[in-house]
C-alpha cells in the first residue's frame, strides 16, 4: 500500500471531474441555505452523514472486492433522484479513463466493459481504490472528503467566500469525516459477509428535490 496513492486519488486536482460539481451547494446557495461559512458548515456536515456515509461505505465494498456490478446496482437504489443517477455515472466514467490511466488493471476494464456509460462514482472510486494498492478504509476516507470538500470549494466560487474560511470548514469536520469513514468501512465489511442489504441507505430528501430542479435550470454555474 502506498499512502501517496491516497493523496493522489483524494487531490482535487486528479482529473475526475469533480471540479465541475458543486455537490448540491449551488442549488443551496441559490435558495438561501448556504449564504456564510456557518451555513456551509452546516450544509457539508448534514451532506457527511447522509450521502457521505452511504457513498464511503460502498466505496469501501468495492475496495475490499464485493461484486462492483452488485454494488452498481445498490448505488442505483439508493439514489431516487434520476437527476443524481445520471450525474453520478458521468463521474464514475471521467474517474474511470483517469484511474485506468493511472492505475491500470482488469478489474478497471471488466468495469468499463460492463458500463461503458458509467457506473457509479463511488463503486468506481473504490475500484479504482483497490487497483491502487489502497485498503477500504481509505477509499471509505476518501469518499467522504469528497462529499464535503466539493461543496467548499463551490461555495467560495458561488459567494465569494473566503477561502480560509472553507477549508476551515473541512479542517473543523475532520473528526467527524474519520467517524464516518469508520463506520462506512465497518458496513462494507458487513456487506462482504451478509450481503448489499447491509449497506447504509442514508439520503437527504431535500437535497435530492433541489438536484431535480437545479438540472432544469437554463443557466448555472455548475453541472450539478
Amino acid at each position: 500500500m502506498s499512502h501517496a496513492a491516497l493523496l493522489v486519488l483524494a487531490d482535487g486536482r486528479f482529473p475526475a471531474g469533480g471540479h465541475a460539481h458543486s455537490g448540491g451547494a449551488e442549488a443551496a446557495v441559490k435558495a438561501g441555505r448556504i449564504r456564510d461559512a456557518r451555513d456551509l458548515a452546516a450544509f457539508c456536515q448534514g451532506r457527511l452523514h447522509t450521502t457521505g456515509l452511504t457513498s464511503a461505505a460502498l466505496a469501501a465494498a468495492a475496495a475490499g472486492g464485493v461484486d462492483p456490478l452488485g454494488l452498481d446496482e445498490a448505488a442505483d437504489a439508493r439514489t431516487p433522484s434520476p437527476a443524481l443517477r445520471a450525474t453520478a455515472r458521468r463521474l464514475g466514467r471521467q474517474l474511470m479513463r483517469a484511474a485506468r490511466a493511472t492505475w491500470p488493471g482488469g478489474e478497471l476494464d471488466a468495469l468499463a466493459a460492463a458500463r461503458p456509460r458509467g457506473a457509479h462514482q463511488p463503486v468506481v472510486l473504490g475500484v479504482t481504490a483497490r487497483s491502487a494498492g489502497l485498503t477500504p478504509g481509505d477509499a471509505a476516507h476518501c469518499a467522504a472528503y469528497e462529499t464535503v470538500s466539493g461543496p467548499a470549494s463551490a461555495a467560495v466560487r458561488l459567494l465569494s467566500l473566503n477561502p480560509f474560511e472553507a477549508t476551515a470548514v473541512l479542517a473543523r469536520l475532520a473528526p467527524e469525516l474519520d467517524e464516518v469513514a469508520a463506520r462506512a468501512t465497518a458496513y462494507a465489511a458487513r456487506a462482504a459477509d451478509e450481503g448489499l442489504d447491509a449497506l447504509p441507505a442514508a439520503s437527504g430528501p431535500l437535497a435530492d428535490i433541489a438536484a431535480e430542479a437545479h438540472a432544469a435550470w437554463p443557466v448555472r454555474l455548475f453541472a450539478s
